[in-house]
């Protein structure tokens, strides 16, 4: 229990340099994340990389899920976390590309991630610009 607290400290809280490192690479991939999104809407790219693109989608989602499990795993209070702003971001930015295995054209959704981008503020503390 102890390490798992330990864990969350050092990797999400924003004070530490390990973790805005973590949010800086975060960060980055969000923006990779959504920029695939938005290249794989355009027909020529998507026909000519499509299938790397798509793979590179699943990449970005099996890494935000790890994140978002780890996130909930190490959250002192995993309720709160889960029903938070950012619970419920995270959550929104991974459902759309499993959907897609149901629900064609749903995989678009996934520019919802976006939205994870406004942990950039937390991290720059621009929160007060909100």
């Amino acid at each position: 229990m102890d390490v798992r607290r330990r864990l969350g400290d050092i990797v999400f809280e924003t004070d530490t340099p390990a973790a805005r490192a973590f949010d800086v690479a975060l960060l980055w991939a969000i923006l990779l994340s959504v920029a695939l999104v938005l290249m794989e809407s355009v027909a020529s790219v998507r026909a000519s990389y499509g299938g790397t693109l798509r793979t590179l989608e699943w990449i970005f989602t099996g890494l935000f899920t790890v994140e978002y499990v780890v996130r909930i795993v190490v959250a002192r209070r995993r309720l709160r976390y889960v029903t938070s702003f950012y619970g419920i971001i995270d959550l929104m930015a991974i459902v759309p590309t499993y959907l897609s295995l149901f629900l064609t054209g749903s995989q678009y959704l996934v520019v919802i991630r976006a939205l994870r981008l406004l942990r950039g503020f937390r991290v720059l503390k621009a929160t007060r610009y909100l």
